[in-house]
């Protein structure tokens, strides 16, 4: 990270904060390497709040510059002209991923809109918020594919995917995660978005001990997988993708289609193909979604990957 780049880091925030409309929207995206001696840096505009990650450890001196530069950004016209209420800076690369208010009011939990719903966020002492924001195109995929189907969210998270299945008047979602905080936080998502919990299930489970279950609500029209890259115990993406794809078969209906997720920089959207070509032979690859513009990468293949396969 270099003090010389942060003058781009402030030209690139400040015009995207100017012309930023009432929606969740990422403000610089330095982890795509696009901009030299910012690559460990991100910023997002969440409605009321500006958030800045780091996502290494930075020398002391670059800190205390960056510091100076985010007070300067307060004073500036477009942040003047925004709704901001406070500028977050989180240190991603520390336990716990502290975050420090370095303007304005610090608000732990965080309302936000995309593509018209609305999702709460934590921004506390968590590493990640609740929502991430590259998947914008693959939820507004999901809420534009999913009327009368029945879908099932594998790593559901905080049932983002089911939220916006719902809204595009989904039958039914299953959704399956370990961690039954975050499908707390999941059922809250669809009340704020009033929808009706009769239409969904939530199951705190691990998956690869649970298909009998997720075989009872089946078979399914669409089947949604973004796993984390690795979870320690549970979870490594190049060792157990496999086992879920070559499931697929008997949990799809007929035309039924996958949104199958990989976020590994190491892993090209080729892996998920070929993978898919072994395990499920049955399912074609059909088209790869657009990252949204405020994700530039200099390699497409190091950012999120989002295909679409149908049986």
């Amino acid at each position: 990270m270099h003090t010389a780049s942060l003058p781009i880091l402030s030209q690139y925030t400040l015009n995207a904060l100017s012309t930023i409309e009432h929606e969740t929207r990422r403000l610089f995206h330095g982890r795509g390497r696009c901009f030299e001696g910012l690559e460990h840096i991100t910023v997002d505009w969440l409605q009321g709040q500006v958030l800045v990650s780091l996502f290494k450890a930075p020398a002391e001196d670059f800190l205390l510059a960056l510091q100076d530069t985010l007070e300067q950004w307060t004073s500036t016209p477009q942040w003047q002209s925004s709704s901001t209420r406070s500028l977050l800076l989180q240190h991603r690369y520390q336990q716990n991923a502290p975050i420090e208010c370095i303007w304005g009011e610090h608000h732990t939990q965080q309302l936000i809109t995309e593509n018209g719903l609305t999702f709460k966020l934590d921004l506390d002492r968590n590493q990640n918020s609740g929502l991430f924001l590259d998947m914008r195109l693959g939820r507004k995929w999901v809420k534009e594919n999913s009327q009368h189907k029945r879908v099932l969210n594998l790593f559901s998270y905080t049932c983002g995917f089911s939220v916006a299945a719902l809204a595009g008047e989904a039958e039914y979602v299953v959704n399956i995660d370990m961690a039954k905080s975050v499908l707390n936080r999941g059922r809250e998502n669809h009340r704020l978005n009033g929808h009706d919990l009769s239409q969904v299930s939530f199951f705190g489970h691990d998956i690869f001990k649970s298909w009998g279950k997720i075989k009872k609500y089946g078979q399914y029209d669409l089947i949604i997988i973004d796993p984390p890259t690795f979870q320690k115990g549970s979870f490594a993406i190049t060792k157990d993708y496999q086992k879920i794809l070559r499931r697929l078969p008997e949990l799809l209906t007929q035309k039924g289609k996958v949104l199958a997720c990989v976020n590994d920089p190491t892993l090209s959207a080729q892996f998920l193909i070929d993978n898919m070509k072994a395990e499920a032979p049955n399912l074609q690859f059909l088209s790869r979604l657009d990252n949204p513009a405020e994700f530039p990468d200099i390699d497409s293949e190091s950012g999120l990957k989002a295909l679409i396969f149908q049986a």
